[in-house]
């Protein structure tokens, strides 16, 4: 994600801020332009510091769950992220509220991703094609699960909950259990429906890269929980799930593409540089680039791994487990690139 900054002072400012922590004027982020904007917090209306147009925050601003803004005589009271809620924990459980603060960020920052590859997000509640979410509270409906079902990603309320996430962590024996990474995974399978899918040509060349979907899927999953991964998984897919399905594998390395690009872009926007003279020059790159804005993925893929290598060594240095626990593979950027040509049409404001 890129740095943000204060209109009135410069000062840094985070994707989720709603005010600037040095100056204290009011903060705001506007999709359309992908740019935060401020306020006067003193001014009884919201006009932004750099222009003279009148803002509104999007109604969910009042739980504290977002900072998007619409132009003040907009019909809409939510952002193009709000509107793709369906449904919402109960507001009336106290406890459910710092639960769904953790899902918005993740989802508003997922949006503002899938916003900047340029893809389509209609909404489901008026359009049968498109996308909407549910966070629902598991409570005694034991058939409601964490999923995707046309359109319609499902995230149980229980996955924002630290200690909870942490113990399916471990019964799950993952290495790597984030919401990001959830909505992300989930997501995936939505676009393979609307980008795979729907093409012959495309989904010829999906069946050679990551097999035949056709493969019964509920047989596919059960043999997976009942004897897991081959021993050589490592090889070809990035995560131990993805060898369940092929849908499960594409929706892995979709989401790890996303990791990928979303690390890249940030570390762009810091100007982040590994360059150890002493070590071997393939953990060596300088953030040079927007990746949305290159066409090649193996030079994406050359900046990723030394970025992780480093990032990695530094949580380590500090008793933090890995923040990505991966390896990369010819075979897997393969998959990865596969995804990436796929959007490289999507960016019509990059090329």
């Amino acid at each position: 994600m890129k740095v943000f900054q204060c209109g009135h002072c410069n000062h840094p400012l985070f994707f989720e801020n709603d005010r600037c922590g040095n100056c204290g004027h009011l903060s705001g982020y506007w999709d359309l332009d992908r740019k935060m904007l401020t306020f006067n917090a003193f001014s009884s209306s919201l006009f932004s510091d750099r222009e003279k147009i009148e803002y509104k925050y999007c109604k969910n601003k009042e739980h504290g769950v977002c900072n998007w803004l619409l132009v003040k005589n907009s019909l809409q009271d939510y952002c193009s992220a709000c509107q793709l809620n369906r449904i919402i924990p109960d507001l009336s459980d106290e406890k459910n509220y710092p639960k769904w603060q953790n899902l918005e960020v993740a989802k508003h920052r997922l949006i503002y991703q899938l916003q900047k590859i340029g893809l389509d997000l209609p909404n489901k509640m008026t359009n049968d094609e498109g996308l909407c979410f549910d966070f629902i509270a598991k409570y005694d409906d034991s058939k409601i699960m964490t999923g995707h079902k046309n359109g319609v990603i499902t995230i149980l309320l229980r996955e924002a909950d630290p200690v909870l996430r942490e113990k399916a962590k471990k019964e799950m024996r993952e290495s790597y259990h984030t919401l990001i990474g959830h909505l992300r995974h989930e997501v995936g399978h939505y676009f393979w429906e609307r980008l795979v899918l729907s093409d012959q040509n495309v989904l010829s060349a999906f069946r050679n890269t990551f097999g035949n979907e056709k493969a019964n899927y509920g047989e596919a999953l059960e043999t997976f929980y009942k004897i897991g991964a081959p021993d050589d998984w490592r090889s070809c897919f990035i995560s131990k799930y993805a060898t369940s399905h092929p849908w499960e594998d594409w929706a892995e390395t979709w989401a790890h593409y996303l990791h990928i690009m979303d690390m890249v872009e940030t570390a762009h926007f810091f100007g982040l540089e590994v360059n150890h003279k002493d070590i071997s020059k393939n953990i060596n790159t300088t953030s040079t680039f927007d990746p949305y804005t290159i066409r090649d993925f193996e030079t994406i893929v050359r900046t990723g791994v030394p970025l992780s290598f480093a990032v990695n060594s530094i949580n380590r240095a500090m008793g933090i487990p890995d923040v990505y626990p991966f390896v990369i593979t010819p075979v897997v950027v393969k998959k990865m690139n596969f995804i990436h040509e796929l959007l490289l049409p999507k960016r019509k404001l990059f090329f």
